[in-house]
């Protein structure tokens, strides 16, 4: 038995000492100690006095081994809980977040994000196209109409170019270019494709000369970072970003200011997998959308995959500075920049620097000229000549002079120059690029575009950024040729013997498209069908059928993508680019009569000509001029309304009757013009 024993008493010191030795002695013998506990309780009770203590527990039972229980006594085993599945799970989420913790790692460092644009383009393409394949209807199930479904998918999509970036911005540059055919929800959107990319830092720029000269920027062109010395200098701040590349200026040690374009970083990652996922997504809605755009991919990715490779940049370059120089017409009038290809690479190009007017400035260049008798800085001699006033301030960050002493003292002077002038040079390059050499510069948007005044105060063109370009065998050239004369003049029978050629179906579509007005002089079988039984329904169900309808239309225009030649995309671009230019300066030169009388000039001026075929095209071209007399009827009178201002111009009367004729017959909404935003 058990019985506790006291260890702390309030008592006197003496009697606690006496306990306390009666405890040790009687300790062993539980018969004494029980007696001793009666002695001291009764004792405690004749005091008076509590004693309080604490004890310990004594066994006095014998010592016994432990038996274990027999396996009947227990009765049956229950097997134990094991969580099989949740073990399962948690280590295929493990494998899972680690293998995506791995991936995305490996693409950010190493692969520049390229996996995961691939992944949002895969998920946002599809969200458009299911959108689409549910929801375009006269009824879309989800409520609303069509324009909703127009509006959610371009939202979208600008969101996507604009997070990828890359190659991404270009081919958005491209859609916005022909984004007047397009719902003017996506033409809205796609007007601002054309703001400036953000610049990567110096750090970036550095790594990419090291891996293509092996030197560092400092070696390679004998310069200084951000400060001015006898040996050169370079800005470490770009002076333009675009979705490629982007452009420094730099002094050589000997003197010569120079552009040295770099190509960002990232892009040599990425332009592969961009690529890939353009075909891949290009595939997809071409089936599911009965399509034939994938056919047009191969030739396009070709297009866009050189355009990162500045060494064809170069080659383009030199080879249209000769092509200038060779013709009188133009060899005063437009200038190639300088191409240094001793210090040009795959993904570093460097050309002499242009001081001059982008065309996006037209109020400065057509203010009053307060520069003297010389022309514009750079112009009609090396840039090196035209020193400073002494009193030109240099923008924050920069090290370049401004060199602006020809605004005069106020700032608000200009080029002096005539936009007739401008334009009329304009169309004469792209022109004879066209119909004559048949090498065509596709990206000439006004940021590639500078003006300078030279000392007799006419303009000075100069063409940049050669990297798009298309090349035209020599019977393409002269098919080019016969059907921009066969629109001009309404011959039906030339017009549909060429589009054959190429495979299209719908010759009077076609003419459209490449005049940027309505050809209502054809057989107009095409309008007529995709107009056909629409009397009687309701506006919804019109919309809907004419742009099922058009889409037949292109369909018919890719017919036969065997025999299309596809530079003619291209070329399209080129001449849509023109005819905004040219709106964008209030349509100062009739820019279709400039256009068709190089192609029949063309025709005539083929070396490889016999005498008698030669007299025939040149019988031809003056009839061909005498033709042109109607065309510049109506280009007088829309100047003369401009005049008045009853009008905005010839490009904007015909974009007006274009507009109409889209949104009456056609039921597509033309809104803005090509750099609006």
């Amino acid at each position: 038995m058990s019985i506790r024993i006291v260890s702390n008493l309030s008592c006197r010191p003496a009697q606690k000492f006496r306990i306390i030795s009666a405890l040790l002695q009687y300790s062993l013998d539980s018969a004494k100690l029980s007696l001793f506990y009666t002695r001291l309780h009764s004792q405690s009770s004749s005091t008076g006095r509590k004693i309080h203590c604490f004890g310990r527990s004594l066994q006095t039972r014998s010592y016994q081994p432990f038996v274990p229980p027999s396996p009947i006594s227990l009765g049956k085993p229950s097997p134990a809980k094991q969580y099989k599945s949740f073990f399962k799970w948690s280590r295929r989420l493990i494998y899972f977040f680690t293998g995506l913790g791995t991936i995305y790692s490996l693409d950010t460092q190493i692969y520049a994000s390229s996996i995961t644009r691939s992944v949002r383009t895969f998920w946002t393409g599809l969200i458009v196209a299911v959108d689409y394949k549910l929801n375009f209807t006269p009824n879309p199930w989800l409520g609303g109409d069509v324009a909703d479904i127009h509006h959610r998918s371009a939202e979208r999509l600008f969101k996507l170019l604009h997070q990828n970036g890359g190659l991404y911005l270009k081919i958005g540059q491209a859609i916005a270019m022909q984004s007047a055919i397009l719902p003017p929800e996506f033409q809205k959107m796609f007007a601002r494709m054309f703001d400036d990319a953000p610049q990567n830092d110096w750090r970036d720029v550095e790594k990419v000369i090291w891996e293509e000269f092996g030197r560092s920027p400092e070696d390679v062109f004998c310069v200084n970072l951000g400060q001015e010395n006898e040996s050169g200098v370079i800005e470490k701040t770009a002076r333009a970003s675009a979705s490629v590349a982007q452009v420094h200026w730099a002094r050589l040690a000997d003197g010569r200011e120079v552009a040295i374009k770099i190509q960002k970083r990232e892009i040599a990652h990425q332009v592969g997998w961009d690529l890939w996922a353009f075909k891949l997504v290009t595939k997809v809605y071409s089936y599911w959308f009965d399509l034939p755009l994938d056919k047009l991919v191969p030739y396009i990715s070709e297009r866009l995959e050189l355009e990162t490779d500045f060494r064809n940049e170069v080659l383009n370059a030199k080879m249209m500075k000769e092509l200038i120089s060779s013709e009188p017409r133009l060899r005063d009038r437009v200038y190639i920049p300088e191409v240094y290809q001793d210090l040009s690479t795959k993904r570093v190009m460097t050309t002499e620097w242009i001081e001059g007017v982008r065309f996006w400035d037209r109020d400065v260049m057509t203010a009053p000229w307060k520069g003297g008798s010389k022309g514009s800085p750079g112009a009609e001699g090396n840039l090196s000549q035209s020193k400073d006033s002494g009193n030109e301030k240099k923008q924050s960050g920069f090290i370049k002079p401004e060199r602006n002493s020809w605004k005069g003292p106020k700032g608000n002077g200009g080029l002096g120059v005539s936009r007739k002038d401008v334009m009329t040079i304009m169309i004469d390059l792209f022109s004879a690029q066209m119909f004559l050499w048949g090498v065509v510069h596709c990206d000439p948007h006004p940021g590639n575009i500078f003006i300078r005044r030279k000392s007799n105060g006419k303009p000075e063109l100069v063409l940049i950024d050669h990297g798009l370009y298309v090349t035209m065998n020599p019977k393409l050239r002269h098919q080019y040729c016969r059907f921009w004369k066969a629109i001009m003049t309404f011959d039906n029978n030339a017009l549909s013997e060429i589009t054959n050629s190429w495979g299209i179906q719908a010759p009077d579509l076609f003419a459209s498209a490449t005049l940027m007005r309505p050809y209502e002089s054809g057989n107009s079988n095409t309008k007529a069908r995709i107009l056909e039984d629409l009397k009687g329904k309701t506006a919804s169900e019109r919309h809907f059928e004419v742009q099922e309808r058009m889409r037949q239309g292109i369909r018919d225009i890719l017919a036969d993508l065997d025999l299309f030649p596809q530079e003619l995309l291209f070329i399209g671009r080129n001449m849509r680019i023109v005819q905004g230019n040219n709106q964008f300066l209030g349509s100062p030169v009739n820019r279709i009569k400039l256009t068709g009388l190089w192609a029949s000039r063309s025709l005539v001026e083929n070396k490889e000509l016999t005498f008698r075929e030669y007299f025939v095209n040149v019988c031809r071209h003056l009839l061909f001029r005498i033709t042109l007399i109607s065309s510049d009827l109506i280009f007088y009178a829309s100047m003369f309304k401009q005049i008045f201002g009853i009008g905005h111009g010839f490009e904007d009367d015909l974009e007006k009757h274009m507009r109409f004729i889209a949104k009456d017959q056609f039921g597509l909404e033309l809104r803005h013009s090509v750099f609006e935003g």
